[in-house]
């Protein structure tokens, strides 16, 4: 399987420029308003207030049960890309690109660097992510366009 095979991908244009969506994406202590999920519940004490290339960070999380993960940031480029990823490699990427109308967001999710491919697979996270993808755009567009955490 290719390495774009072992991607899903949802994108929004989001009315405000690269950079004021950038800096929400960068700031941990934001992803648990974003999040579409509902499993990020939030940033850990001591957390850099922005990532950068190699930045640690980790997140309480619930999935059943809570639990916690730290995360590194993989890929990098000011107002532009971010992507992290925790133990297991795969990764979570943000792609900005400029677009008549505000700013496209792809979001990613990337098991082509995963420890163990085919596990992301059986559990069946390519096809469960796309829909809670969709809802984090729609979070962040909020957040962004209006400055108010949007509710669950």
């Amino acid at each position: 399987m290719s390495d774009r095979a072992r991607q899903v991908s949802v994108s929004r244009v989001i009315d405000a420029p690269p950079d004021a969506i950038f800096a929400v994406l960068a700031d941990p202590a934001k992803h648990p308003i974003i999040d579409g999920s509902g499993t990020v519940k939030k940033a850990q004490a001591g957390d850099p207030d922005r990532l950068e290339m190699g930045s640690r960070f980790g997140m309480d999380m619930r999935i059943g049960l809570p639990y916690s993960i730290k995360n590194t940031v993989v890929e990098y480029e000011p107002d532009r890309l971010i992507a992290w990823q925790h133990f297991g490699h795969h990764r979570w990427r943000y792609r900005l690109e400029p677009v008549e109308g505000g700013t496209e967001v792809t979001e990613t999710f990337d098991w082509s660097t995963a420890r163990f491919p085919p596990a992301i697979e059986l559990m069946g996270y390519p096809k469960k992510h796309p829909p809670a993808m969709a809802k984090t755009l729609e979070r962040l567009d909020t957040y962004v366009t209006t400055g108010e955490a949007p509710t669950h």
